[in-house]
Parts: structure tokens; C-alpha cells; sequence
């Protein structure tokens, strides 16, 4: 029997980079505050809570005056550091530099055009804390478009700015860019500018060709994980046999039966000790069968 983790699945550089942000904070403090969880994968998140991080929401913030708060690798938007400058709130934030760059270039194109002529349009998912953060750049103005299907509620008559989110699928947005070429008034001009971090993009082949390689896939991912859902899909595609699962105690013996190969791999928020966990636990279940 053949066990393999994905070597290119796990924490992608944003989150490492926000994680090691939180354990350095931890190493001298007893307590710090996260704002929202860190990463979307719950045993994650409870292991840093054991550290000492407290994961609060934005109502919750409001109430926290003169103290520590971490800002995950999504971002925020500039509501959050106006209020944290009135609380006296010390940031470390954490954002990642792809999503911060995105984020500042989507203000630039918006304070660029005062009578908001233009529409700008964010291909994300609705109320995803890195699209609340693009957002909050422009004001709350931003039309967000979570698929193709929604593309046709832009207005083709006036400019159209379109960005992503950093994790949507390149296909997807490919596209919604050829949608609008073709629809968009003469009249009127269209920007886009790919925005898709490439260090996500480019596990959508790799992941495929993993799932290709076994006869069972074990998927290992948060519920919460926009990206883990895009991923598990295209394994999915790929080999009929994949399973998404939270934790190693979710691995049913009976996916496994009949199989010679299995394949274990995750989101950029999975943590490489849970898939080794994940891979000793089919360990366990394969003994106990012999």
C-alpha cells in the first residue's frame, strides 16, 4: 500500500508568514487578540489558542482598548485601522503582501476617479473577509461578482475596472474577462488586471495530476476554507474517489477498500501536521485490517 502527502499542498506564504507572526507575539505574551481566525482550519486555530490567541470579531473589537491585535493575512479594510488608532490598539498586522499590494492598488484606481465613472468590479466571494477588505478601499462601492452567472448585471454602457480575489480559479476569471470584451459598449473602456495569486493558481494542475496518481484521495481542509473548496473540486474532477475531511477522524475504512494508492492533500490553510496525522491514522485503519 502506497500513502503519499502532497508535497505542494499546506500553508501558503501568507499564512505561514501571519502564523509565525502570532507564535513570535505569543513567545513574550501570555495573550494576544486575532481578529477573526487565523487561518480557516479549526485544529490550527486551536493549537494557537493554547498558545494564548484569542480570536474576537469586529463587534468585539469595538470594546478593546490599549492592547494587541493581530491582523490575519486576508486583510482589512481602513475601517478597522481608523478604529484601532481611536481604541489605542496596537496592530501587528499580518496581511499578506499580495493581498496589501491588490488592496492598494485597488484605492489607487478609486481615488484616480472622483465622480466614480468607472465601475469597479471584484470577481470574489460576497462577505469573504479578503473581499470585505478590497471593498472597504472603495468605499463600499465595489460591485462584487462571484461567478460568471453574475456578470451580466454589470453596466455595459459605462467603464468597467475589474480585479480578483486572490484566490479565486484563473479559468473562472478568464472568462468573465471574455464576457465582457464582448458585451461592453465601444463607447465604453475595459481594464482588468489579473490578480490571482500564482502560488494558489498553480496547485489547481498540480493538484489534478495528485489526485490522477491514486486511487483514493483524502482531502484535508476546514469548512471554512474558500480556497480548500475550490481545490477539493478539482480533485474531485480528477478522481471520483476524493473525500474532503476536517480532521483524522473522519477517515472512513470503507473509502478505502480495494485500493492500492492513497493520496493525501489540502488547502493553503491545512497544516502539514494534520495531513501526517491524517496519513497515520490510515495507517492505523489499514493495520487493523490485516
Amino acid at each position: 500500500m502506497k500513502i503519499e502527502i502532497d508535497q505542494g499542498s499546506g500553508f501558503c506564504f501568507g499564512v505561514t508568514r501571519a502564523i509565525g507572526k502570532a507564535e513570535e507575539e505569543l513567545a513574550g505574551e501570555e495573550k494576544l487578540y486575532c481578529l477573526g481566525d487565523i487561518v480557516h482550519n479549526g485544529k490550527e486555530c486551536d493549537r494557537l489558542q493554547q498558545m494564548g490567541l484569542v480570536t474576537i470579531n469586529h463587534e468585539q473589537l469595538s470594546d478593546i482598548h490599549d492592547a494587541k491585535v493581530l491582523l490575519r493575512a486576508h486583510g482589512e479594510p481602513p475601517s478597522t485601522y481608523a478604529l484601532a488608532r481611536e481604541q489605542g490598539i496596537d496592530l501587528i498586522d499580518a496581511t499578506c503582501p499580495v493581498v496589501l499590494h491588490l488592496q492598494e492598488r485597488i484605492k489607487k484606481q478609486y481615488d484616480a476617479d472622483p465622480e466614480h465613472r468607472k465601475q469597479i468590479v471584484i470577481f470574489g466571494k460576497n462577505g469573504h473577509a479578503e473581499v470585505n477588505g478590497l471593498v472597504g478601499q472603495t468605499e463600499e462601492t465595489a460591485i462584487i461578482i462571484e461567478s460568471a452567472d453574475e456578470v451580466s448585471k454589470l453596466d455595459f454602457s459605462r467603464d468597467i475596472c475589474l480585479y480578483s480575489q486572490t484566490t479565486m480559479p484563473l479559468d473562472e476569471f478568464r472568462g468573465i474577462v471574455e464576457y465582457i470584451k464582448q458585451h461592453i459598449s465601444p463607447q465604453a473602456t475595459f481594464t482588468y488586471y489579473d490578480t490571482i495569486c500564482r502560488q494558489v493558481a498553480n496547485r489547481m494542475p498540480g493538484i489534478r495530476a495528485f489526485a490522477l496518481k491514486h486511487d483514493v484521495v483524502l482531502f484535508v481542509c476546514g469548512k471554512k476554507s474558500s480556497n480548500g473548496r475550490v481545490l477539493f473540486n478539482e480533485c474531485r474532477k480528477a478522481n471520483s474517489r476524493s473525500y474532503m475531511i476536517d480532521t483524522a477522524g473522519e477517515i472512513d475504512v470503507r473509502w478505502l477498500q480495494g485500493c492500492e494508492s492513497i493520496g493525501i492533500c489540502g488547502a493553503t490553510s491545512t497544516p502539514k501536521w494534520l495531513m501526517e496525522q491524517c496519513k497515520t491514522r490510515v495507517e492505523q485503519l489499514l493495520g487493523s485490517q490485516d
